[in-house]
């Protein structure tokens, strides 16, 4: 492995208290995971960025603790994640046995060079690390903040507190869950799916361990799943197809997980200590669009979906990867607004699938006896490794393909020798990639845009032609083309759309250059790289 991973301890950070700012470029509201990666991913392009969170303080709850491939292979970008072995070859997987809806068999692959397809994360811990990551770039965070009203004008964004205090923004992005406020008040519409079971999840000690149910386990009355610590603090779920939550919000006693453990079960399992727990449900819900005006929507709040296999989580943060880049070259390099109907166009899809992947499961984990011919038939299903590799692709994420899909993380060289293309996106800059001799046409066709983009020259590839490739910050192929045939104009136009018209040099001649490389290669050292 190259390095260790960067994210903080569980232990969490003392943060301190930040006054409300008069004016920001953008308002995130809601300071979770998502909230907060996109926070960073904006701070890392130097926007004045201000993030409105509700909770005085993050809180260790038993929620999503799963990064999926697509997710750790983005972190991997940002220097936060290890990738895998420097000398994978090309041809080489890794795969992480999994499950879908409860039923063993499936597996989640990804290319070796890309580290683990599934790596284990507190959702706490996350939100903690871009918490830190945001202050440190520049970024305000304000707790204990509750958002009242958004009013959008001509060309600003009024955000009021429950105080009475404001703050005036360019955007607002609502990142405020499935029961904010951003989306309400910006007007936007939405389908949704009612719910079809209630669940429950908590943070318990097992007082006999012998007598649990360690992972999944179906009964004809329902569903447990347990992450059994026979030494300690157990997080047990339970499933009812046969009730539905009154009120989402009500506290869980530990009677109540006891006495519908019991029941699901058939057998009372001892328990005591109750720790953080909660509810949900199948609910589903899915934003017509992401975008009114100058409000944006990204998480939750954008949609909601039965939290199984860890999908809601991974959906969010891709959300904020794809959004960062384009509000950040809107806002800073003049690129044209309609870029951010683009966060829609590609986000949204990947939102429906996500939405009706789980409600598939939501059906198959009904214990009802007439859905055991549906079952027999997944479970044949994920016996075939076409149908394996595409049921796992959906889960992990990786089925993305915007433009010319995801550019693999490969060894760079020429003057970036030593350093692998994710340690030129960690600096959140497009990457103009060429496989063939050197820069060419290509670097410069694209150098009025150096300020904003990385050009650099990797290894050839064995078997397919050189090509020229655009990678977008978030590590998606925008663009590319032979490298004998590299039509300039099409890749300037390209780049004008998703990265702002270019700057001219000065008249010294000397325009804002991308770090050396000595700088790209001290950078990676101190990421433990």
């Amino acid at each position: 492995m190259r390095g260790t991973p960067n994210i903080v301890p569980t232990g969490g950070l003392s943060m301190p208290l930040s006054p409300l700012p008069p004016a920001a470029d953008v308002v995130v509201v809601g300071g979770g995971p998502v909230g907060m990666l996109l926070a960073a991913e904006l701070a890392l392009r130097q926007v004045r960025v201000v993030v409105l969170e509700r909770a005085e303080r993050t809180v260790d709850e038993p929620r999503a603790g799963t990064l999926h491939a697509r997710t750790a292979q983005s972190l991997v970008r940002r220097g936060v994640l290890p990738g895998g072995p420097a000398d994978a070859s090309a041809g080489e997987w890794t795969s992480t046995p999994f499950h879908f809806a409860g039923m063993p068999g499936l597996t989640i692959s990804a290319p070796a060079a890309e580290g683990a397809p599934v790596v284990g994360m507190p959702q706490a811990r996350i939100e903690r690390y871009f918490e830190a990551r945001t202050r440190e770039l520049g970024g305000t965070v304000v707790r204990g903040a509750t958002v009242r009203a958004v009013r959008q004008g001509a060309g600003s964004v009024e955000v009021e507190l429950s105080d009475g205090s404001a703050i005036t923004s360019g955007w607002v992005v609502g990142c405020d869950g499935a029961r904010g406020t951003v989306r309400a008040q910006a007007g936007i519409g939405s389908s949704e799916h009612p719910a079809t079971c209630a669940a429950l999840v908590a943070m318990v000690r097992l007082t006999d361990p012998a007598r649990a149910f360690p992972g999944w386990h179906r009964t004809p009355r329902g569903w447990i799943m347990m992450n059994v610590n026979p030494f300690g603090i157990s997080r047990v779920l339970t499933f009812d197809f046969d009730a539905r939550h009154d009120d989402r919000r009500a506290p869980v006693t530990l009677a109540e997980l006891s006495e519908t453990t019991e029941r699901i079960a058939g057998r009372a399992v001892p328990m005591t200590g109750l720790g953080p727990a909660g509810r949900f449900s199948d609910f589903a819900r899915l934003a017509d669009t992401y975008r009114e005006g100058r409000v944006l929507l990204a998480g939750d709040a954008a949609h909601v979906h039965f939290p199984v296999g860890g999908q809601g989580l991974n959906l969010g943060l891709q959300d904020a990867f794809n959004l960062g880049w384009k509000l950040s070259a809107v806002l800073r390099d003049g690129a044209p607004e309609e870029l951010l109907d683009s966060y829609t166009q590609e986000r949204r899809p990947t939102a429906r699938r996500v939405i009706d992947n789980t409600r598939i499961q939501a059906t198959l984990m009904d214990p009802s006896s007439r859905f055991d011919p549906l079952r027999a038939h997944y479970r044949e299903l994920l016996t075939l490794p076409e149908a394996n590799r595409r049921i796992g692709d959906m889960i992990s994420g990786q089925e993305a393909a915007y433009g010319h899909g995801f550019a693999q993380d490969r060894a760079l060289g020429g003057a970036h020798a030593g350093l692998r293309l994710s340690d030129l996106l960690a600096g959140g800059r497009a990457v103009l990639l060429d496989e063939g001799e050197g820069a060419g046409a290509a670097s410069q066709a694209a150098e009025a845009w150096s300020d904003r983009l990385e050009t650099a020259v990797a290894a050839r590839p064995e078997g397919p032609r050189p090509c020229v490739r655009l990678v977008r910050p978030d590590g998606y192929v925008a663009w590319s083309s032979p490298s004998h045939a590299v039509r300039a104009r099409e890749l300037q136009d390209v780049l004008a759309r998703l990265l702002g018209p270019h700057r001219p040099r000065t008249a010294a001649g000397q325009g804002t250059e991308p770090p050396a490389a000595g700088q790209h290669a001290e950078a990676a050292t101190a990421r433990g790289r």
